[in-house]
């Protein structure tokens, strides 16, 4: 049998966490271990959790936080829950060590697969909210760090992984895509990462919008009739 994904759940609003709690518990894959109000309670919980569902709100006083839990339990997944679409916020809560962020208007299988692909190694960010970081400026941040001749460094296929990867798919759905075995995939997403100097899929996925025009990422205008 295998063993369950131990989830750890952080909200200070009993009916968001008890919502939370219900949604992962109903999946025979997940079990959910803990449930807290505070970060002190995120700190003890992280240590037997595999993925932490933490209310950003809580990162009011700074992200640090965030840092504590990668440092003390880097093998803690950690999926940020917010209300508010702050992208700038979010970009630097992901850059600081969180692996996904998921927005609390959210249906209860999102949050499932968005637990699911956090333990697989992957990321998960709301596609609403992931437009937004792809679209806004970036002075200094991730992107801006990192150099365009990086991307020359990229095999034919790698490239090809990663520019449909920045669309949000997991590993499983881009060996469909391209005919290929998971493992293929997952073995080449490791080499982009090495390549681009990157943590995760959604550093990745920043870093590689700078070489897609504007254009290209808004929606076409409709017609008026």
């Amino acid at each position: 049998m295998a063993q369950k994904i131990r989830v750890g759940v952080i909200d200070q609003h009993p009916l968001f966490r008890d919502g939370i709690v219900f949604s992962l518990a109903a999946q025979p894959d997940l079990e959910v271990i803990g449930q807290g109000t505070s970060m002190r309670d995120a700190l003890l919980i992280a240590r037997e959790s595999d993925v932490i569902v933490l209310d950003m709100s809580l990162l009011d006083r700074g992200l640090e936080a965030i840092e504590a839990i990668t440092q003390q339990h880097p093998a803690t997944k950690i999926l940020l829950f917010t209300m508010v679409t702050d992208e700038e916020r979010v970009g630097a809560a992901l850059q600081r060590g969180a692996r996904g962020c998921l927005l609390k208007g959210a249906s209860g299988r999102d949050l499932v697969h968005a637990v699911q692909m956090l333990h697989q190694g992957e990321s998960y960010v709301s596609p609403s909210l992931a437009a937004k970081l792809l679209m806004r400026p970036h002075p200094g941040s991730v992107r801006a760090a990192k150099p365009a001749d990086r991307f020359s460094d990229l095999t034919p296929r790698e490239d090809e992984i990663l520019s449909i990867l920045v669309k949000g798919r997991s590993n499983k759905e881009i060996g469909n895509t391209l005919d290929l075995s998971e493992k293929t995939i997952k073995h080449h997403v490791t080499n982009i990462l090495q390549k681009l100097q990157v943590r995760n899929r959604v550093e990745a996925a920043l870093v590689a919008s700078e070489r897609i025009p504007q254009r290209q990422m808004m929606p076409p205008l409709r017609k008026s009739t």
